[in-house]
């Protein structure tokens, strides 16, 4: 009924648009009939009816979750396992690469881009899934709605794991390495107490007793000294000591800690003032690398900072020709001599400088400029005092200094590359007061030390050899990120772990990245670069998935047989065609007859 009043009108129309309008009455025929027939096919892709459309016999498509949390404890994977294979075609998700395994190896639970794809086919979804998906408020709601889901959720049981773990990348060797440690308990958790190990292989480095309640979560932090052990990158495990509960797999977790034979940042400070103190402590948060301070109070020789202990003229030489970054304050200079350090730092001032109120400015574009972007320097203390400094050729201005904010301002930070290290020049005391004021003026003190400590470290690493292993530790399911910078080509890497010796090959994408999929356990590897890169890594066999989560997916009723569906106009391709064809003759028609 539609589709003829649909027809009429068009008919209508086009009559009366060329026996009345155009006011022919010969030869008007076919383009009347024409457009009558573009009208129709227009109309009803407007109206965008539908038809019966022949049963869609395909058996549907099932989406399988195959991440880890269908494998942990209390777990249903296989319930549906089994159930996936007497619906239709199998098709895992989760976040990894496809494999046809048996168990579940994901090691994140999204669904998103695999339903999306699946829609795409047409056919009907079904999706298996414990519940525990990570994107689920990322997927649009009429692409969940049109498919079926069926829940496992995983039963409740008696656990407890680890949480999280901090630990410093990298220490000393002779310091302590200190482990803070969560621990996390379900609600039927029973004990009320648990045994938190250090261990490094076989060896135990520290054990802590920490309170732990059901359902709650606990801290224990756990120390234990390097001396003794070998530079290098290390991979310790922290582990809950005792009786394993019913998920064992998250009671233990990895991380890997680099122990440097000399520290990687030196502070030296002769004599010590507070802008050295405050230093010492802005450095200590700002930086990831070790930082030690030796600090001259009088003419007895050179203490720790830490503890005010003496320390050796050697001690300290040692400790300035190897470290990464050396920060010379005062009359310290001398012992940027013979160092190896990729920057240099050297805060000047003291008597020599120019006492008074010094106020700051901006010295141009520069790598300190987006640190204090955000704050008005005339709102900073001024400095004490202050030492004009000359800006070299290929140098920058970081800051300047007006005396009263008036007269000449002076350059008073001032960096540059001096051949393969960088180097940075402070001329004025006093900054001490911008963290001791606190607020904005701290952290705008804090932020100008982490960007000239950024900027200075950042100089060339003859180890890394234009490859690196972004993390060492990588969690259950997850890859081992590889980044190089240069030549993108594909490169050799040869990997000696659990399972014996293994040859892979890394291909970086566009952003120089490259995925290296192992199981769990502990590597060591060689990859063929510009230069044989060397070291350890890790992947764990602790994962989040363990942990219970929320269920954030309803289920809905599963499709059964097949079934009729209907099919709208819009969905069938000649209706455009003969809508074209119907315009294209119209037109020719017209341009026969003299009309435009």
């Amino acid at each position: 009924m539609v589709i003829a009043l649909v027809a009429l009108a068009a008919v209508l129309l086009a009559a009366f648009t060329y026996l009345r309008l155009e006011g022919l009455l010969r030869h008007a025929w076919l383009p009347i009939g024409c457009r009558a027939l573009a009208g129709t096919a227009l109309g009803l892709l407007l109206v965008n009816l539908s038809c019966p459309a022949p049963e869609d016999r395909r058996s549907p498509l099932v989406l399988l979750d195959a991440s880890l949390s269908m494998g942990a404890a209390g777990g249903r994977w296989v319930q549906a396992r089994d159930s996936a294979r007497g619906l239709g075609e199998i098709c895992r998700f989760g976040d990894g690469p496809d494999a046809a395994d048996s168990t579940p190896s994901r090691g994140a639970s999204r669904l998103g881009s695999a339903l999306a794809a699946a829609a795409a086919t047409g056919r009907r979804v079904v999706i298996l899934t414990d519940g525990e998906i990570e994107d689920a408020g990322e997927i649009p709601a009429d692409l969940l709605s049109t498919s079926g889901v069926r829940l496992f959720p995983r039963e409740s049981v008696a656990g407890l794991g680890i949480g999280w773990v901090d630990a410093p990348a990298r220490v000393t060797a002779g310091d302590s390495l200190v482990v803070t440690v969560e621990l996390r308990a379900t609600e039927l958790f029973e004990r009320d107490t648990a045994t938190v190990e250090l261990r490094l292989a076989d060896r135990a480095l520290a054990r802590q007793r920490a309170p732990v309640a059901a359902g709650g979560l606990a801290r224990s932090r756990l120390a234990a000294a390097t001396r003794g052990l070998p530079p290098g990158t290390h991979i310790f495990n922290v582990a809950v000591a005792g009786r394993p509960d019913a998920e064992a797999r998250d009671d233990r977790r990895r991380f890997a800690v680099t122990i440097l034979p000399t520290p990687g940042i030196v502070l030296l400070a002769s004599p010590g003032d507070w802008d050295a103190r405050f230093l010492y402590r802005a450095v200590r948060g700002v930086a990831e690398l070790p930082v030690r301070g030796y600090v001259r109070l009088d003419r007895s020789g050179w203490r720790r900072m830490d503890d005010l202990t003496p320390a050796t003229e050697d001690e300290v030489r040692s400790a300035s020709r190897g470290a990464d970054l050396l920060i010379l304050k005062g009359d310290a200079a001398a012992y940027a001599s013979g160092t190896r350090a990729r920057g240099v730092l050297v805060w000047l001032g003291g008597a020599e400088a120019d006492a008074g109120d010094w106020y700051f400015g901006t010295g141009g574009t520069s790598p300190v400029t987006g640190a204090l972007a955000a704050v008005p320097l005339d709102s900073l203390p001024p400095a004490s005092r202050a030492r004009a400094l000359t800006a070299g050729e290929g140098e920058w201005v970081g800051l300047t200094a007006q005396e009263g904010r008036r007269g000449y301002a002076r350059p008073v930070l001032v960096g540059g590359t001096d051949g393969s290290r960088r180097r940075v020049t402070i001329g004025a005391d006093g900054l001490w007061r911008w963290a001791l004021r606190g607020g904005s003026t701290e952290q705008a003190y804090r932020s100008l030390l982490a960007s000239v400590v950024s900027w200075l470290v950042a100089g060339p690493d003859t180890a890394a050899a234009g490859l690196r292993l972004v993390r060492s530790v990588a969690d259950n399911g997850a890859p081992l990120i590889f980044e190089r910078q240069g030549d993108p080509g594909p490169i050799s890497i040869m990997l000696e772990g659990p399972t014996g010796r293994v040859t892979d090959t890394l291909r970086f994408n566009g952003q120089g990245r490259a995925a290296l999929w192992l199981p769990p356990g502990e590597y060591r590897f060689v990859a063929h670069a510009d230069r044989p890169l060397h070291g350890v890594a890790a992947v764990d066999e602790w994962s989040e998935e363990w942990w219970p989560r929320p269920v954030r997916v309803r289920e809905r009723p599963l499709a059964g047989g097949s079934t009729p569906g209907r099919r709208s106009s819009r969905e069938t391709p000649w209706l455009f065609l003969v809508l074209l064809g119907s315009l294209a003759g119209e037109w020719t028609a017209r341009r026969r007859l003299g009309l435009r």
